[in-house]
């Protein structure tokens, strides 16, 4: 596990926007933490790093935004308002969490994985990343007025 500490809003930007050099086609980036931790920030990074020029904002109820301009294809997840597994794969979201063609940020990646999982434990075989892909699973939280801790976990390459 990898930590950083981002003291602004820019900082968070700025991390997402490192991570872009290093995504390829099949990850997800799973972004587990409160309202206003950062989750979308570091997507607006991510985006830009991939060269995006279209707005992102956090799809809470279109569920999805997928950006086609950049580097690579960007399907960003909002899972807010989805509670289980199965609402995720009726709302025909599924893919983008398991085989997908770009790159997905899920933001509220919990409602996939699981509430009861922790930090440290194994992961669910159901979201285990199959061969060639890879999950960067991200836990932010709230340390202060602008500051956020941010920690990453890899998982599949």
């Amino acid at each position: 596990m990898d930590t950083f500490i981002s003291n602004s809003p820019a900082e968070t930007f700025e991390l997402g926007r490192r991570w872009a050099a290093k995504v390829r086609p099949g990850w997800v980036v799973g972004l587990i933490g409160d309202l206003g931790t950062g989750k979308t920030q570091l997507v607006k990074g991510l985006a830009a790093g991939l060269g995006i020029t279209g707005t992102v904002t956090s799809p809470t109820f279109a569920l999805l935004q997928e950006h086609d301009d950049g580097a690579l294809p960007l399907a960003h997840i909002d899972l807010y308002r989805l509670e289980r597994p199965s609402e995720i794969i009726g709302a025909g979201l599924e893919h983008h969490l398991t085989t997908p063609d770009g790159v997905t940020a899920v933001e509220w990646f919990e409602r996939w994985l699981g509430r009861d999982w922790q930090p440290g434990q194994p992961l669910p075989e159901s979201i285990q990343p199959s061969v060639g892909q890879a999950l960067r699973l991200v836990h932010l939280s709230d340390e202060g007025e602008t500051k956020r801790k941010i920690v990453h976990e890899d998982f599949g390459h």
